[in-house]
């Protein structure tokens, strides 16, 4: 499904009904937006890791501005700010009150501003291996120094420096890298799940070598007021669990998981444990004003 909103149009796609059959009424299920990361990547890889989640949720999936499936256009307005914006205007469209966020690594910045911005319309935000500044990005060079591969470490100025020339080197960057993401990296899996997402080179260029830069919302969290869950992987080396730990403290009344056996891709290292958490948090924390 496509919705044409502010000046450009974004694919969604919806799993699991809003209105379900409880006894002897009808009830409505809380309805989530799932948040992809990248820049660059489009919401596939969250199928069918957090389908399971439709069971208690209304998810709906959607690629950000010029990515995936979303309408393309200058690429000066692939911004945070403006996926920020379409998300609002997307839930707009949708007619959608309070809505829960479900943003992982980029996705969760994403995520961060939303809640920071529009907090009256957020009841619950979940933000998973992610970051509220850029000093995500020294300290991954850093740990990229002591943990990568040689062949790691020279696919990786691609990133730093947003210099990706087709998707083909997107791709390679993707399987060079899968086991720096992912403590349970499999080539083949991991290459399937990549094959079927449709990257964006203009999308992550224009990220890592312009706004991710100057990115910081640490000293608005304060702001959010929907009961947090932040979740982080002990071994991730693109959004250190470090970062994890400042946004919970940031954040007030914050629930902070650590994933002991995770890198950044937890839903591929944790799964079952990253989905029980979420469903847990969901139960036992209330949206405020409910």
């Amino acid at each position: 499904m496509r919705a044409k909103i502010r000046d450009t149009e974004i694919y969604f796609d919806v799993e699991g009904s809003s209105l379900v059959v409880d006894g002897p009424r009808m009830r409505e299920k809380p309805i989530a937006f799932v948040i992809h990361g990248g820049p660059g990547a489009d919401h596939t890889s969250y199928k069918p890791s957090f389908s399971p989640l439709s069971r208690k949720l209304q998810l709906v999936y959607f690629d950000h501005r010029g990515q995936g499936r979303s309408a393309r256009g200058p690429k000066e307005t692939y911004t945070l700010d403006n996926n920020v914006e379409d998300m609002e205007a997307l839930r707009q469209h949708l007619g959608l009150d309070k809505i829960v966020l479900i943003g992982s690594s980029y996705g969760g910045m994403v995520a961060l501003s939303y809640a920071v911005r529009y907090p009256q319309n957020v009841s619950h935000l979940i933000v998973i291996a992610t970051t509220a500044s850029s000093r995500f990005l020294q300290r991954a060079q850093e740990i990229l120094a002591e943990r990568g591969t040689d062949e790691q470490k020279a696919i990786t100025a691609k990133l730093w420096d947003g210099a990706f020339e087709n998707e083909e080197q997107l791709h390679e960057y993707f399987q060079v890298m899968g086991p720096m993401y992912s403590l349970t990296h499999d080539p083949a899996k991991s290459s399937s799940s990549w094959n079927r997402a449709i990257l964006s080179v203009d999308a992550i260029n224009v990220a890592f070598a312009g706004f991710l830069r100057d990115y910081n919302v640490l000293d608005d969290l304060h702001k959010i007021t929907a009961p947090t869950l932040v979740i982080g992987g002990r071994h991730d080396w693109i959004c250190a669990p470090e970062f994890s730990e400042e946004i919970a403290k940031a954040i007030p009344n914050a629930d902070l998981r650590i994933f002991e056996n995770s890198g950044h891709s937890i839903r591929a290292d944790e799964p079952e444990a990253l989905l029980d958490v979420i469903a847990g948090f969901l139960v036992y924390q209330p949206s405020c004003g409910a």
